[in-house]
């Protein structure tokens, strides 16, 4: 603490010793001359509680409990952990095992962490929380080792009292954090995380998080295709996506990105001008971008005329885009001039800086040169350093210039800078009212219960009849008079077709021996009887869709997908969170039926017919507010396939699954 500024009173407690250096020590807390503000604890589990209780009693308002052995240890530690939260009964406890918090904006390193025998830090305006503790002293270390400022730093890890959420609301009214990078392992209160990164959101400051667990198989499929296409992270990805967190892919983005946010500069399109005095480094940025979806066109012929004035006999190419200044560039004043003259540009939203190994001399040159025009534009201007030069990339970042090493950094950079101006989408308005629910049936309804269930909503099914023989069955399919489809109806198996429970494009005269050989086949792989069927009017035309609900802890969440029998080999989906009380809007339904790589089809792809997107969203709306409507009654629900007809045909829920407990 003193090495890195503090200069408030500290009082050890330790009864081995009178002094640490010229500090003088206390045998107990009791002894303390004054209550203090915050406390360390340094002591093991089984003795941390007794600390935090003596403090607790004495008026201290917080205390950093370091010691491991809790909640993570196991059901023994848990106990510990409900020990320490009670002893703490006013007083605010971040931890326990953590490593506690490093505030470089007042010179505060409240923290054990081994980064902290670096000299000095550079302060800066990104704050850190995370839920690791070693990660907090690694992205301390490498940030200063990048010139990268950093506002605050906290490890949360075991989350007794004060959580991820309680410090981004912190942040968010801190005048000297501009971005929020967190390291998240788990959101224990979803609802008070959106809360938090929403206010964060509506501030102006960015939220980026990097969450680890991405290759878990929390996916445990349920009997519905949901349940296997909407994993964990899946579920993050939707929660990150409606709050407007921007969700780092690498760890390496969890600095690139924010070092890039907090200039506080906005890209308001995706064209973008490489400048860069080495044609391989430019080619590689210029790749990496249009990878990333953004463009790198060539200048306009005002812009490559006010290129061309500056070039004189130089041997330059700067009409084109890279504009490679090739040697020339080490004359500041022609560097000064390209920068500029791109820079104010109206063919372009941001420049990207090519640092090459001519700059090894001289790195201040290309620094000069970037901020003399800083002041000048509102654009976003970032460098790639192409040679391995860590104090060039230092020099830059400590300028204000964000820099980096990888060209896919930029790309990543940029990406971020653009997800900001997206709307966050976590809110919408309540449920319309619900029909009557009463007299719902419990458990798994047959798929005639379960689109009666989802009828109720307004989305309709398709034709269908309920048989018992296949005489009866017959019968019904000379009545519709067309090709239908043929499934077994029972409550015990789900995915009829696995098992030959489905039969499609069937002949009416050919009904009665397909119900026969489908009672038998469905018998012989199940041991299930068949009793009833549905023969069902064939939906000759539409595009397929799945939709589906799925609830974990993060919450309740709609499902919308490419459906069919490949729905889960496809894995063409998106997700959307359900607020707290009501269900989705119709805006937030037509951005997840765009989500879809597949919304061209829905869109008329190569001259197809347009499907019917205002009833496939009001069907979207309707399953929504039907699980807010359901809640916890509500276990599974999932329709697939959902027909989308040409337009203005609506759409047919041709089968579907419905769980609903007690």
């Amino acid at each position: 603490m003193r090495k890195h500024g503090f200069d408030g009173p500290i009082y050890p407690v330790n009864p081995r010793v009178t002094h640490i250096g010229d500090v003088p020590c206390y045998p107990d807390i009791n002894s303390l001359p004054a209550v203090p503000d915050v406390a360390i604890i340094l002591l093991g589990a089984g003795r941390a509680h007794q600390a935090v209780r003596e403090l607790a009693q004495k008026g201290t308002a917080a205390a950093i409990v370091l010691a491991s052995g809790y909640a993570e240890a196991g059901a023994e530690g848990k106990e510990r952990q409900q020990q320490l939260q009670q002893a703490a009964g006013a007083m605010r406890i971040l931890g326990p095992n953590t490593i506690g918090l490093v505030n470089l904006t007042d010179g505060i390193p409240l923290s054990a962490s081994g980064a902290l025998e670096m000299d000095q830090f550079p302060v800066g305006d990104v704050g850190v929380v995370s839920q690791s503790g070693g990660i907090l002293g690694a992205l301390l270390s490498r940030a200063a080792a990048r010139g990268l400022g950093m506002s605050k730093l906290i490890s949360t890890s075991n989350e007794v009292d004060l959580e991820m959420a309680d410090f981004i609301d912190y942040l968010v009214d801190d005048e000297s954090t501009k971005v929020i990078a967190l390291y998240i392992e788990s959101i224990r209160n979803p609802q008070k995380f959106r809360a938090a990164a929403l206010r964060a959101r509506h501030a102006g400051k960015p939220v980026v998080a990097f969450k680890i667990g991405k290759s878990e198989a929390g996916a445990q499929a349920a009997v519905s295709h949901t349940g296997a296409l909407a994993g964990q992270d899946t579920m993050y990805d939707a929660l990150f996506l409606q709050t407007g967190v921007i969700r780092a892919q690498r760890f390496s983005d969890l600095l690139d990105m924010p070092s890039a946010l907090s200039t506080g500069r906005k890209l308001r399109g995706r064209r973008v001008a490489i400048l860069t005095s080495t044609g391989g480094a430019g080619t590689l940025v210029s790749d990496s971008l249009g990878v990333a979806g953004f463009e790198a066109p060539a200048p306009g012929e005002q812009t490559a005329a006010a290129l061309r004035a500056l070039q004189g006999d130089m041997p330059a190419a700067l009409d084109r885009n890279p504009v490679d200044v090739t040697l020339a560039g080490l004359q500041p004043d022609l560097l000064r001039g390209a920068i500029s003259a791109l820079s104010a540009s109206d063919d372009y939203d941001a420049l990207v800086m090519v640092v090459g190994s001519s700059s090894l001399g001289n790195p201040q040159l290309m620094a000069d040169a970037i901020c003399d025009c800083l002041p000048q534009t509102d654009k976003p201007i970032i460098a790639f350093v192409s040679p391995h030069a860590p104090n060039v990339a230092r020099l830059l970042n400590q300028k204000h210039i964000p820099a980096f090493m990888e060209p896919e950094s930029c790309a990543i950079a940029l990406e971020a800078m653009w997800q900001t101006q997206a709307e966050s989408t976590l809110q919408a308005p309540g449920a319309v009212p619900s029909p009557p629910l009463a007299a719902l049936l419990v458990g798994t309804l047959n798929e005639a219960q379960a689109r009666d269930l989802f009828s109720r909503f307004g989305i309709d099914g398709a034709e269908q009849t309920i048989v018992s023989d296949p005489a009866q069955a017959q019968a019904a399919a000379l009545r519709y008079g067309s090709a239908v489809v043929l499934k077994i109806l029972s409550s015990q198996i789900m995915h009829k077709s696995d098992v030959g429970g489905v039969c499609v494009g069937v002949a009416p005269e050919q009904v009665a021996d397909c119900i026969t050989r489908m009672q038998t086949e469905v018998h012989a792989k199940t041991g299930v009887r068949a009793e009833q069927f549905l023969v069902q009017q064939m939906v000759t035309s539409g595009i397929e869709l799945i939709l589906g609900f799925h609830r974990d802890a993060l919450g309740s969440a709609i499902l919308l997908g490419m459906g069919g029998v490949t729905a889960e080999l496809l894995k063409d989906t998106t997700m959307r969170l359900l607020p707290e009380q009501g269900g989705l809007s119709l805006s937030q339904a037509y951005d997840m039926m765009h989500d879809l790589r597949t919304w061209p089809l829905l869109d008329g792809y190569r001259g197809r017919v347009k499907a019917d997107q205002q009833a496939l969203a009001q069907a979207i709306v309707n399953f929504s507010n039907m699980v807010a409507s359901l809640g916890d009654k509500l276990i599974e629900a999932e329709i697939n396939p959902l027909f989308v007809l040409p337009d203005g045909q609506g759409v047919k829920a041709a089968d579907g699954i419905a769980i609903l407990g007690d």
